[in-house]
């Protein structure tokens, strides 16, 4: 699962806006800024989620889940390198 706030996370750490992400994503716009209003986990079908994650993964985004082995805990996004 992704939350909102990773997903613009990852947006901000690419320098990307919505329309670049929808465009990488073979999604609309409208999808995007859905999934970016949810609270909490993104809302969407499973294939536009698969979507948006491949497409953060192969610009070179981790994202990382709850539970994964952190200082602080938490969900989270970061460049790999």
């Amino acid at each position: 699962m992704i939350t909102a706030t990773q997903m613009k996370a990852a947006r901000m750490l690419l320098g990307w806006d919505q329309a670049r992400l929808a465009r990488e994503a073979g999604l609309s716009l409208p999808t995007i800024q859905r999934m970016e209003a949810s609270a909490g986990n993104v809302r969407g079908n499973v294939d536009s989620l698969v979507k948006v994650v491949a497409a953060l993964e192969s610009a070179g985004i981790e994202l990382i889940g709850e539970g994964a082995v952190s200082a602080a805990g938490g969900r989270g996004v970061r460049l790999r390198h």
